[in-house]
């Protein structure tokens, strides 16, 4: 599990994912804008065509999507193990209860070793839920950072 620093750095990305995101739009209306008057442009006379920034067009999304796929792969392996190991530590919980319970001198004691299982259990799993939702946000987050990133800065040089 995260730890609440983490947690809390985790969900603050929600946040900062929504912000991101509208920048991102807006830039990537910018720069589609800018792009189609310069491909407009082209196509008028080709002979001053802006072939530098046409070329760019196609290589820049290459490379932020590359990126972007490249942060989601080691997020979600990451996830996986996380995922993997919890499923194999509730396991373990799991083989204590059932030893406990079978080793209780009476129906209220391996009544009790069931509850009290049954209370952990459902502990476990909401702190394993909230590490995995804290996780996928920064999982978001990291895809969408190179993307953002190539779009802002785009609009920011095809502004004239």
């Amino acid at each position: 599990m995260t730890t609440p620093d983490e947690t809390a750095r985790h969900s603050h990305s929600a946040e900062s994912n929504a912000a991101n995101g509208g920048e991102m739009l807006r830039a990537a209306s910018d720069v589609i804008a800018a792009r189609l008057t310069i491909m407009a442009e082209g196509l008028a006379n080709p002979m001053q065509a802006d072939m530098r920034e046409m070329s760019l067009m196609g290589s820049e999304k290459v490379e932020a999507l590359t990126a972007s796929a490249h942060a989601m792969t080691d997020n979600l392996g990451d996830l996986a193990a996380r995922v993997s190991q919890s499923a194999l530590d509730e396991v373990a919980h799991a083989q204590q209860a059932a030893a406990r319970i079978a080793a209780a001198g009476s129906p209220q004691a391996a009544a009790t070793a069931h509850y009290d299982y049954a209370v952990a259990w459902w502990g476990r799993a909401a702190g394993q839920m909230l590490t995995l939702n804290t996780e996928l946000l920064k999982a978001q987050a990291d895809a969408l950072a190179p993307i953002h990133s190539a779009a802002v800065a785009n609009a920011a040089r095809l502004k004239r």
